[in-house]
């Protein structure tokens, strides 16, 4: 039959100590015994999950009690099995440092058996009791995570819905704001030498880029659907997605995160503002444009210059690459043509990945 007794371990170089603390305690627990603190390493290391606390002793040959809990305390052991110590050492500063190692309590030599029985058995249960919050905590956390993740995705997936919507009102796929979503990221990701971003907020800019023409829902079939060029009439009207995305987004009153819903406001009115000022709505110059807004801007123009449109056909991606890099898209930032350069056979695969 298994033994599931907890155990405790005595360590201590005078023997008879060792007997008198194990008659104390072998009532309820198996008792380990170790002379120095050598053996109590070795037997630590052979008994760790059963160990329930270490009574220990400093003054010790072959190595005392503050070498045992300076190893333990580097080791982390320290944090889930109490030490109490058991000396005639009377020293304030050793009595300092122990504590400052670790050390759950002190009991003087020579000791009332009460005194222990009563002090250990507390120190016991305010560990268990420690260590179970701990768990617990531990455990809520991995709950609350998966349960952000769950949101997370569902978010996500409520986004795609929403926008391939309008992709499939402009009679593509839908596969394009996934493809836009996917380049936004690889270009973030690249971008950081130049804005420090943390992966939480490429996940998520790169989440809200996919909300880019939303507004596009609100531009008449006639225009938005068009085979040929634009008149200067019809395109002013398709300009003014840009506007109408944001009157979307506002009439949501979405407060739960207001970094997020920056990104998408920010990333649907300014996704077609240039680098030179000669972009929509606001003529925004340089980085007065949101670094968010710019990559999607990039990530759009590769999309559809490799994308067949209502209104022309696909070009080849070292072709839309070149027009990108030659000014025939508009002016980009001079860092963001820079990471779309040392990135480009990438986002190459992220297309064909998804085609």
């Amino acid at each position: 039959m298994k033994n599931n007794r907890k155990k405790i371990l005595v360590v201590d170089d005078i023997e008879i100590n060792r007997v008198i603390l194990s008659d104390l305690f072998s009532d309820k627990f198996d008792v380990l015994e170790a002379e120095n603190g050598k053996q109590a390493l070795e037997s630590l290391e052979q008994n760790k999950p059963e160990i329930s606390i270490i009574l220990l002793d400093l003054i010790m040959p072959v190595m005392d009690g503050f070498e045992v809990l300076r190893r333990l305390n580097a080791d982390g052991t320290i944090k889930n099995i109490p030490i109490i110590l058991i000396t005639s050492d009377n020293d304030e500063e050793n009595t300092l440092m122990a504590y400052g190692l670790g050390v759950s309590d002190f009991i003087r030599k020579p000791f009332n058996s009460e005194i222990v029985l009563k002090r250990v058995y507390n120190t016991i249960d305010l560990y268990s009791y420690k260590n179970y919050l701990e768990q617990k905590l531990i455990d809520q956390r991995e709950e609350l995570q998966k349960q952000n993740e769950r949101i997370k995705q569902f978010n996500l997936f409520i986004m795609d819905a929403l926008s391939t919507t309008v992709e499939f009102r402009s009679l593509e796929s839908g596969e394009h704001i996934k493809r836009v979503r996917l380049l936004v990221k690889n270009i973030l990701t690249q971008m950081v030498e130049y804005y420090p971003l943390s992966y939480d907020e490429i996940e998520s800019i790169s989440s809200a880029s996919v909300l880019h023409d939303i507004g596009k829902i609100a531009i008449p079939d006639a225009i938005l659907l068009k085979p040929g060029p634009l008149t200067k009439e019809e395109f002013e009207i398709m300009k003014t997605h840009t506007l109408r995305g944001c009157e979307i987004l506002e009439s949501l009153n979405y407060v739960q995160d207001k970094d997020y819903y920056k990104y998408c406001y920010e990333i649907c009115r300014y996704h077609h503002e240039r680098w030179d000022g000669r972009g929509y709505p606001d003529k925004l110059v340089g980085d007065a444009i949101p670094i968010w807004a710019q990559v999607t801007s990039i990530a759009d123009v590769y999309d559809a210059l490799t994308s067949k449109r209502v209104y022309k056909g696909a070009y080849a991606h070292d072709e839309a690459v070149s027009m990108i890099l030659s000014g025939e898209c508009g002016q980009f930032n001079p860092k963001l043509i820079d990471s779309f350069k040392k990135i480009k056979d990438k986002l190459k695969d992220v297309v064909l990945h998804l085609d």
